[in-house]
């Protein structure tokens, strides 16, 4: 029986969220950024009579529109239409208060919470009235720098603009990082007043070929003493190649964009693998040696911020030079593409058994689900090998249909998988305390009063990221947390992201 609690909460949904629950196909994670031809949007099939919502993945194929007349901040890659979320996502909320959310937030461990993080970064929504300064729109940015998708926060730079200060600055360092600095170099040359110091604006005379007006505008930098000691040093390096190394000074620990661009200019460049993650595209152009590249794109496909099949296309470029570490896990997922390219059951069988604890403990799980999960229904697998294909098959997108395609489970655990799967794990028996609180959520739990305080006053956007910062404590152990977080997501539209979240939790732990 519904509480009175949840049925007035569900009238306030009602009213606040009439997008939410729209039917439409999970948004594929960052092929966006390699395809950049749109996609139809189609309702997606759902078990039982649950309505189907977005289950919000990173950044989807999508035609951008213009806003019109709306904000700066409202700018954003993905329309209404495709979210589900209304335009009022952000507005009741104070910009302050929800950039110190954003900022708190840590979903490395759950793909759910990642592919829903994304969604609400990217979503265009209506700023704050009071944010005047842009606060909200540059701590998503700074988020999605954060968990290194430089290439989708540098686009809602270029869509929504970066003609203050603080914008071009955060516009300068994504080109550094992707390599994209003519038109930045250009505009900072063009419009001294928002270039961030001297150093950009030496960096770029120099790219524009002006090495004399460069050296003249370091004299007059250094005169001023409007650089850093270090970064004159590294001006001075790179305006000067036959410069004596033994005037080199230490290079700085942790360098900007722009200072990596100087270091690597003179071959001192450190492993992107020291540094914050967002350096790591840097080592997926063709400049980088390939495990480097590898290495780049582990530790973005665990945060989302690239396309399993970029990874996929990464670990396959070549034979492993080695074994152990990285090489065992290229090699794992080597067997397991040629298996299923060739759709040999047997060694399909084979490579999981061996490649599936590999890449799991590694966190590419996920990624190896989205690459093949569907792929795995329908083969004939038995025993232990059938229990495998089925649980990776829930991890991908279409969890709530292929799971059928597997006959009945064999063990209690599967069958409380396939339950959480269709919504309804409250139907079956809990062998334990965590799954007694994922059931909990799905029977007649309410969010806790964080979260419903925030959906009372209309604060949609405060209410998931609340919820997803509860998801962390559900993470750590905390089974209170697991039920809160979930009740939270079922109670705002989010069925599709419970559902997930909690499969992946359950899926995706190391068994060392």
């Amino acid at each position: 029986m519904q509480t009175r609690r949840a049925y007035l909460s569900g009238l306030a949904l009602a009213a606040a969220l009439p997008m939410v629950a729209a039917a439409q196909e999970p948004l594929a994670a960052i092929d966006w950024l390699q395809q950049a031809e749109p996609v139809a949007m189609v309702p997606r099939e759902t078990a039982g009579s649950e309505p189907p919502v977005t289950d919000s993945a990173v950044v989807p194929q999508v035609t951008v529109t213009e806003l019109g007349e709306a904000s700066r901040g409202a700018v954003g890659l993905l329309p209404s239409s495709v979210t589900g979320f209304p335009r009022g996502l952000w507005r009741a909320s104070a910009p302050e208060d929800l950039a110190r959310q954003l900022g708190a937030l840590d979903v490395e461990r759950s793909p759910a919470m990642q592919a829903l993080l994304y969604t609400l970064l990217l979503a265009e929504a209506e700023t704050p009235a009071t944010d005047t300064s842009d606060v909200l729109l540059r701590a998503r940015i700074a988020k999605l720098i954060e968990l290194g998708a430089v290439e989708p926060a540098r686009a809602l730079l270029e869509r929504g603009g970066h003609d203050t200060p603080e914008l071009f600055a955060l516009w300068a360092d994504l080109s550094l990082l992707t390599g994209q600095t003519d038109q930045m170099c250009a505009e900072a040359l063009a419009q001294p007043g928002l270039t961030p110091g001297y150093g950009l604006r030496i960096y770029c005379l120099a790219q524009n070929g002006e090495w004399p007006v460069a050296a003249t505008t370091l004299d007059t930098a250094r005169l001023l003493d409007e650089l850093p000691a270090g970064q004159v040093n590294l001006l001075e390096r790179f305006l000067d190649p036959d410069m004596d190394p033994e005037l080199a000074s230490a290079p700085p620990s942790s360098p900007d964009p722009l200072s990596y661009r100087l270091l690597e200019s003179v071959g001192e460049a450190p492993p992107t693998s020291s540094l914050p993650r967002a350096f790591s595209v840097i080592d997926l152009s063709g400049h980088a040696g390939w495990k480097a590249k590898l290495e780049a794109a582990e530790r973005l496909a665990r945060t989302g911020a690239i396309a399993p099949n970029l990874l996929l296309g990464i670990f396959t470029e070549r034979l492993p030079a080695a074994s152990g570490g990285i090489w065992d896990r290229v090699e794992a997922l080597q067997r397991i593409d040629i298996a299923m390219t060739a759709g040999d059951p047997p060694a399909i069988a084979r490579g999981l058994a061996r490649g599936w604890p590999l890449l799991r403990d590694a966190r590419l799980g996920a990624a190896l689900a989205a690459l093949y999960g569907d792929r795995l229904t329908g083969l004939p697998l038995t025993g232990e090998d059938a229990e495998l294909a089925r649980e990776i098959t829930l991890l991908s997108e279409k969890y709530e249909t292929a799971v059928r395609a597997f006959g009945p489970a064999d063990t209690a655990f599967d069958r409380f998988l396939v339950a959480l799967a269709e919504g309804r794990p409250q139907e079956v028996r809990a062998l334990d305390g965590e799954q007694r609180a994922i059931a909990a959520a799905f029977a007649d739990a309410v969010p806790p009063d964080a979260v419903q305080e925030h959906i009372d006053a209309g604060q949609l956007g405060a209410a998931i990221l609340t919820a997803i910062e509860i998801w962390s404590d559900a993470e750590d152990g905390s089974l209170i947390a697991l039920t809160d977080a979930l009740a939270s997501f079922r109670a705002v539209g989010l069925e599709d992201t419970a559902r997930r979240a909690a499969l992946q939790l359950l899926l995706l732990r190391s068994e060392a």
